[in-house]
């Protein structure tokens, strides 16, 4: 229907812009990422260069696509070699990684190495990593700072990453992470913490976090210097030479598929708290007393008198129950619908709060 009065808004008084922020916990048992459904869950790929975690088995339509797993060295590593297995493969996951979240440095635009600080000045490459790339369906807009907890085993396959058991085992977090920046990085990739082992006062960095990227990236060092570290998935057959194998051995000699199969077996828990950013505009919409007291609806009236009013002599009625937004053209944009009828009469103004969500 035609409108007959507009309202016009005043953008200095009547509108205003928020922003809230939504957080959810994500806990992602080690069990359903280290075999409850016999790998049922785990999709690995003929182009070998990932593998992707699932909360059911991938076939089922109510399968959630969790995470992938993947690693990579540069070329400057000293495992890199052209006898390897996957060596280009290899290669290539870990500049994809270092160029999206790092960038380049230098005149000859070289691509970043992953560090296990804040500093991004060339110190403390981690130069073979394996990356953790979190769903968007998990993640939303980003990982909220300081709630990243990642438990993992660095011993024998056999042992686990259960204190329970006896297994050893650390606990990665992004320790002190502060919005205020103190903790916290920024780079192409967005903002980043130091992924630190909780139980160790050494300081040093075992990884790193990018927060809106959802990306973990874990330095294979982890895993050495650990006695009886047999570097397998667990699926191996005992006894066998690459049931011996130490981290180094299998990032050398080991697909990447059977490389992070032996990450994944190791996860004993993992959980972190997302973020969903939710942008508001609020237009408080005015309607003064001696406006928007008579209806714009055809039968408002009856052969010119006003239908709701009893007697002739009294005040106009009217009774809100819709709001419409307009541009300047007078194309209405967006409507909002009370939960209830707002009686309006010229004894009375109101102010409507609406709120657009984005």
């Amino acid at each position: 229907m035609p409108v007959r009065s507009f309202e016009p808004l005043n953008t200095r008084t009547d509108i205003t812009r928020t922003r809230t922020f939504m957080h959810e916990v994500i806990p992602i048992t080690g069990s359903i990422v280290s075999g409850t459904y016999s790998d049922n869950n785990i999709k690995n790929y003929t182009h070998g260069q990932f593998q992707s975690v699932y909360d059911y088995p991938y076939l089922s339509s109510s399968a959630n696509h969790i995470f992938d797993l993947t690693l990579g060295y540069d070329e400057s590593s000293p495992l890199s070699s052209s006898t390897a297995t996957q060596n280009a493969k290899k290669i290539n996951m870990y500049n994809q990684f270092t160029q999206i979240l790092l960038g380049y440095t230098g005149s000859s635009e070289t691509v970043r190495l992953f560090e296990n600080d804040l500093k991004l000045d060339g110190t403390g490459s981690m130069k073979e990593v394996f990356i953790m790339t979190f769903s968007r369906l998990l993640v939303k807009d980003q990982i909220k700072k300081g709630t990243f907890k990642l438990q993992i085993g660095t011993g024998s396959w056999a042992q686990g990453a259960n204190p329970g058991s006896g297994g050893k085992f650390k606990i990665l977090q992004d320790a002190s992470a502060s919005v205020d920046g103190t903790k916290v990085g920024n780079c192409i990739g967005g903002d980043y913490g130091v992924l630190y082992d909780t139980n160790a006062q050494d300081g040093v960095g075992l990884g790193v976090l990018y927060y809106q990227a959802g990306i973990a990236v874990l330095t294979a060092s982890l895993f050495s210097g650990v006695t009886n570290s047999n570097f397998n998935s667990g699926s191996i057959v005992s006894g066998s030479k690459a049931d011996s194998l130490d981290i180094n051995e299998s990032l050398v000699s080991a697909s990447i598929s059977g490389s992070v199969d032996a990450l994944r077996h190791r996860i004993y828990d993992l959980q972190f708290n997302n973020t969903t950013e939710i942008n508001s505009t609020i237009y408080f919409c005015r309607a003064p007393h001696n406006k928007f007291n008579y209806s714009a609806n055809p039968t408002y009236t009856s052969g010119s008198k006003i239908r709701v009013k009893q007697i002739s002599a009294d005040t106009p009625l009217s009774y809100i129950t819709t709001v419409g937004l307009y541009n300047s053209a007078n194309e209405l944009l967006a409507v909002a619908k009370l939960s209830e009828p707002l009686r309006k009469d010229p004894s009375n103004e109101l102010t409507l709060r609406v709120r657009l969500d984005y």
